[in-house]
């Protein structure tokens, strides 16, 4: 039997079921990217920032400098480069507490390169590349929470990086059932905007 929908409301449900599917498409890599750990040789392990309370990484933030300590100690790269910008009300940056608690647990200070400008993932990523300049190496172990994992993946390429994910293991947020779904849903709708317009702006 014909369809009694008015044409336009049925090109409205067909929108919507597409933007359905692709939203669906998108929470499905967001949870798939999270099991990704690509650990392997690398030219740098690159730390993502998080919070810090007066000069103390947040409990976010000490999980992922902890995994990148321990990739560094495989050496699975020589150079560590922790990120992060300073925030509103802070008087420190995110990398420099990152560079304090690397140096604290082994990591040499002359293997430690901060990018304490970027306020986003896209601004650091950005300043990482800038870092890695014109090197002939531009391939980075990315280290963060593992809703993080495939946002981050789509910005370090778009910015010329050569990236590889590998989550923390012990990430507060994906220990909480309820906070990793709604950190996940929230990466869901971020990851194709950023593979959207980063692509666009660049």
């Amino acid at each position: 039997m014909p369809s009694s929908r008015p044409p336009f409301v049925r090109l409205v449900l067909f929108v919507l079921g597409l933007l359905l599917a692709a939203w669906v498409t998108s929470l499905g890599a967001v949870l798939a990217w999270e099991r990704n750990d690509q650990a392997r040789p690398v030219s740098a392990i690159v730390v993502l920032g998080a919070a810090q309370y007066v000069g103390r990484p947040s409990p976010v933030l000490r999980a992922r400098l902890d995994h990148a300590i321990a990739l560094f100690r495989r050496n699975l790269a020589p150079l560590m480069i922790v990120t992060g910008g300073t925030g509103t009300g802070d008087t420190t940056s995110e990398a420099a507490v990152s560079q304090r608690y690397a140096i604290r647990h082994g990591v040499p200070a002359s293997a430690i390169l901060m990018e304490n400008e970027g306020r986003t993932t896209s601004e650091s990523m950005e300043g990482v590349a800038a870092i890695l300049g014109s090197r002939s190496r531009r391939d980075v172990l990315l280290v963060s929470d593992p809703f993080h994992m495939l946002r981050l993946t789509i910005l370090a390429r778009r910015h010329g990086l050569e990236p590889y994910a590998s989550p923390t293991p012990t990430s507060p947020i994906a220990a909480s059932p309820t906070e990793r779904w709604k950190y996940a849903l929230s990466e869901s709708v971020k990851a194709p905007l950023a593979f959207i317009f980063e692509r666009n702006r660049r």
